[in-house]
C-alpha cells in the first residue's frame, strides 16, 4: 500500500527546498502505513516521397471539459514543384520530403503538449479536491490519525505522481521537439548550400526560394511550440515541488489530527513562549501533561528557516533546581524526555536529524522542566 510517508521519509520535507530538485519527475514511493506504526530523436526514413508535397493538416486541438489546450498550429502548405531533370531537383526534392516530415511531426506534437496539458490539468484538480477535504477535516478537529484522512492523503499523493508522471512525458516531448528544431535549421542551410551548386536551371531556383521561406515558417512554428513544452515542464515542475513539501507537512497534521501551518499567533496558558531576537526561537514550558506546542513550533521552524534556509537547531533541556540531589536528578531526566520529543517533533515536520543537536542544563530561575530551541 502506498502512502502517507514515514518519519524516515518525513525527513526529507517541509523546510527541504533545496531538496526539490529535478528528480521531482520520479514518483514517491513510501508508505502511510509506516507512519502510523512504530514508528536522437532525427528525421524518420518514412519522410514522404519526393514529389508528395503537402504536409497533413492536424486535427483540431480541442480542450477536454474544463481543460486546456494549446493554440492549434496550422501547418504550413509545402509546395510541389516540377521534376526538372537536374542533380538539384533531386536534391531539393529529398529537402522538400524533409520538411514536409518534418510539419508532420510538428502537428503531431501539438496534439500532444494539448493532451499533457489537459491530463495535468485533471491531476492538479483531483490533488486539490482530495487535499481540501483533508484540510477541512484537520481545520474543524479530527482524531490522531484518522484512517478517512488517510486514505484521502493516498489519493491526493497519487495525483501527484500522475503529474510526476506527466513531467516525465513533457521532457521526453521536449527532446522530440528539441531534435525537430535541429532538423530544420539543418535543412536551412542545405538549402542555401544547394543555391550555390552548379547545373541548376532557373525553375531550380525558384523551387528553392520558395522551399527556403517554408522552411524558416517551420522553424519559427517549432520553436514557438518548444517554448510551449518548455514552459509547461517549469510550471508544473514547480508546482509538483510545492505539494510534495505541503503533502508532507499533512502526513504530520493527519498523525496529530491538528493543522499545522494556521496561525502563529501565541496562544495563551499553553506554556510557550515566542522568543525575541538573540535568545531562543521557542520556549516550551511544560508545566503541565500534554502542553500543545506543535503549532507555535511549526511556525516558529518554518518562519526560521524562511529567513535563513541553511539554518540549524539546538533542543536545549533545561531542569530547575529545586529540591535535594535526587529532585535534581529526576527533573534533568524529565526535562531530557521532553527534549527528545519536540526533536521528535521536528523531525516529523521535515527538519533533518543532521540539522538538529541536543543539549541539557539546568537553571535556577527555571520553575519547570523547559525546552529551548535556538537558531545556530
Amino acid at each position: 500500500m502506498r502512502g502517507i510517508p514515514s518519519k524516515q521519509g518525513l525527513k526529507k520535507g517541509l523546510f527541504l527546498a533545496f531538496a526539490l530538485t529535478a528528480g521531482l519527475g520520479m514518483a514517491a514511493c513510501s508508505d502511510l502505513d509506516s507512519m502510523f506504526g512504530d514508528e536522437d530523436t532525427t528525421m524518420a526514413d518514412n519522410a514522404p516521397t519526393a514529389g508528395v508535397d503537402t504536409a497533413p493538416a492536424p486535427a483540431p486541438v480541442a480542450a477536454a471539459p474544463g481543460g486546456v489546450s494549446v493554440a492549434t498550429i496550422t501547418p504550413v502548405t509545402i509546395e510541389a514543384g516540377a521534376d526538372t531533370g537536374t542533380a538539384v531537383n533531386k536534391t531539393i526534392q529529398s529537402l522538400r520530403a524533409q520538411v514536409s516530415g518534418l510539419q508532420s511531426r510538428l502537428a503531431g506534437n501539438s496534439a500532444q503538449l494539448a493532451n499533457l496539458r489537459n491530463t495535468g490539468a485533471g491531476a492538479a484538480g483531483a490533488y486539490q479536491e482530495a487535499k481540501a477535504h483533508i484540510t477541512t477535516r484537520l481545520q474543524v478537529g479530527t482524531t490522531r490519525g484518522n484512517p478517512e484522512l488517510v486514505a484521502e492523503w493516498n489519493t491526493a499523493q497519487g495525483q501527484l505522481d500522475a503529474l510526476s508522471a506527466n513531467i516525465n512525458a513533457l521532457n521526453a516531448l521536449g527532446t522530440e521537439v528539441t531534435n525537430d528544431s535541429s532538423t530544420a535549421h539543418y535543412a536551412l542551410d542545405q538549402i542555401s548550400a544547394t543555391f550555390n551548386v552548379s547545373g541548376a536551371v532557373d525553375e531550380d531556383h525558384r523551387q528553392l526560394q520558395l522551399l527556403e521561406d517554408e522552411t524558416s515558417q517551420t522553424i519559427v512554428m517549432i520553436d514557438r511550440l518548444l517554448k510551449e513544452v518548455s514552459d509547461a515542464t517549469q510550471r508544473q515542475t514547480a508546482y509538483v515541488a510545492g505539494e510534495r513539501a505541503n503533502l508532507t507537512v499533512l502526513a504530520s497534521s493527519i498523525k496529530s489530527g491538528e493543522l499545522y501551518g494556521g496561525s502563529s499567533a501565541a496562544l495563551t496558558g499553553t506554556g510557550l513562549q515566542m522568543a525575541g531576537g538573540g535568545t531562543p526561537l521557542v520556549v516550551v514550558k511544560f508545566d503541565r501533561p500534554g502542553v500543545d506546542y506543535q503549532q507555535i513550533l511549526y511556525a516558529a521552524l518554518n518562519q526560521a528557516l524562511q529567513n535563513r534556509p541553511g539554518a540549524s537547531f539546538q533542543v536545549v533541556a533545561v531542569a530547575p533546581t529545586r529540591g535535594n540531589a535526587a529532585s535534581v536528578q529526576i527533573a534533568q531526566t524529565t526535562a531530557r524526555r521532553h527534549a527528545q520529543d519536540v526533536m521528535r517533533s521536528m523531525t516529523d515536520m521535515g527538519v533533518p536529524a543532521s540539522r538538529l543537536a541536543v543539549a541539557s542544563t539546568t537553571d535556577p530561575a527555571a520553575q519547570v522542566s523547559e525546552v529551548r530551541v535556538f537558531v545556530r
